[in-house]
């Protein structure tokens, strides 16, 4: 008698009444997913090499509509390229004032235990769960309305960013301060170190990782931004990538945008690995000795 026939036989009946039992249909709708995610995806991709103008039928490999075509490559079209710099400007701005803040908001956060801090945890949250289109027209109203000295263009289109971007970085560097908890800055603190001093010495040192990770995703998801920054724009001169592409397609879509997406595609894609890979990185002692660590009994 082989060890097959000592196995238990299980009829189709059990098999589909276990509750219990391995996934059955989860990676069957994980594959149709993926599928229905990427494949238009992939097709705007792939023809963004096409060497004709055609976006359905192929006609070859060429990078003519990034380098060689003298007028509507996205190395030789204005228009193509202004709305690659605003859209870098943009992002990097974002960079610049959102994760510095949700540094420190996250870090007043951990630190401030009361009722008032839920209600400010709570309202920086607010931007995250509340609906990206309802989050910018109400900054097109207050930009139209009570702010008009600011108005609409760069400056409305950063200050949403921020708005929406602030929580992104809280989120992270709040789950890396829970992981580190605080023995790291009593440690220093008893050591004879002032609380600015373990902030900065010690903390922060502790937080890159998380900073870093962060700052790759706020990148990532402004740069791609397309509710808040067509919203408050102000015209053709601070157009984005997204905004353009957008245009374009409702048109008539081009090979360019194709190409031009693809770029963009493409960034958002590596930014994300960078900050999965430094985050990763800047752990990878803390998870060997947690693998290593002897729970005590």
């Amino acid at each position: 008698m082989t060890p097959e026939d000592l196995r238990p036989r299980r009829s189709l009946r059990g098999w589909l009444a276990n509750p219990w039992a391995e996934t059955r249909f989860l990676w069957v709708i994980g594959i149709v997913y993926v599928l229905w995610s990427f494949v238009p995806v992939v097709e705007a991709v792939l023809f963004s090499f096409n060497k004709g103008r055609s976006i359905t039928q192929w006609e070859g490999f060429s990078l003519r509509w990034y380098v060689w075509d003298p007028t509507g490559s996205v190395l030789h079209n204005p228009g193509l390229q202004h709305a690659i710099i605003q859209s870098i400007k943009l992002a990097s701005l974002t960079v610049l004032i959102a994760v510095p803040l949700g540094v420190a908001f996250a870090i007043a956060l951990h630190h401030w235990v009361s009722v008032p801090s839920k209600s400010a945890n709570f309202l920086m949250l607010f931007s995250f769960v509340t609906p990206e289109l309802i989050l910018a027209v109400a900054l097109f109203l207050l930009f139209l309305n009570a702010l008009r000295f600011i108005g609409l263009g760069t400056e409305a289109q950063v200050i949403g960013l921020v708005v929406l971007m602030l929580a992104y970085s809280v989120v992270i560097v709040r789950a890396r301060l829970l992981s580190l908890g605080r023995s790291y800055e009593e440690a220093a603190m008893d050591l004879g170190a002032s609380p600015v001093g373990a902030l900065r010495r010690v903390l922060l040192p502790l937080l890159s990782p998380a900073i870093f990770a962060s700052a790759a995703i706020v990148f990532a998801a402004a740069i791609d931004n397309f509710v808040i920054s067509s919203q408050l724009s102000s015209g053709a001169g601070d157009q984005t990538v997204p905004i353009m592409i957008y245009s374009a397609a409702r048109r008539g879509p081009l090979p360019s945008l194709n190409a031009l997406a693809t770029l963009t595609l493409s960034a958002s894609m590596l930014l994300i690995g960078i900050a999965v890979w430094g985050y990763r990185r800047g752990t990878r002692g803390e998870r060997k000795t947690a693998r290593t660590a002897i729970p005590l009994v």
